[in-house]
């Protein structure tokens, strides 16, 4: 395969290195953007821009009422073990298919 862009850059110390602006304009990079590395068989290493993860609304919302609730002095602690075998109990041999739709209209 031709290479269309080339360029150099060093490791530091650290194995850090500055991805070059050629490359950083190529892949339509930004500050704090996740870079994906795909080492082939033959040796040769494929960067790419890594896929954009969405967030979900779910798990941000909770998030946020956790953090909310720290910031009011409360603590995360380990739910306990009778906890914890009472719901194992309760679910044990329920299968969950979960890439069902939750409803009809879902479909």
């Amino acid at each position: 395969m031709n290479a269309i862009l080339e360029a150099d850059s060093t490791l530091t110390d650290r194995y850090q290195t500055t991805v070059p602006e050629p490359v950083r304009r190529a892949l339509g990079l930004q500050k704090r953007d996740s870079i994906h590395y795909e080492v082939l068989a033959d040796g040769q290493v494929r960067l790419s821009r890594a896929a954009q993860h969405k967030s979900d609304p779910v798990v941000v919302s909770f998030l946020a009422l956790l953090d909310k609730d720290l910031v009011r002095g409360g603590s995360v602690t380990r739910a306990n073990t009778d906890l914890v075998t009472s719901i194992q109990r309760l679910v044990n041999g329920v299968d969950i298919d979960l890439d069902a739709a939750l409803s009809p209209d879902d479909e």
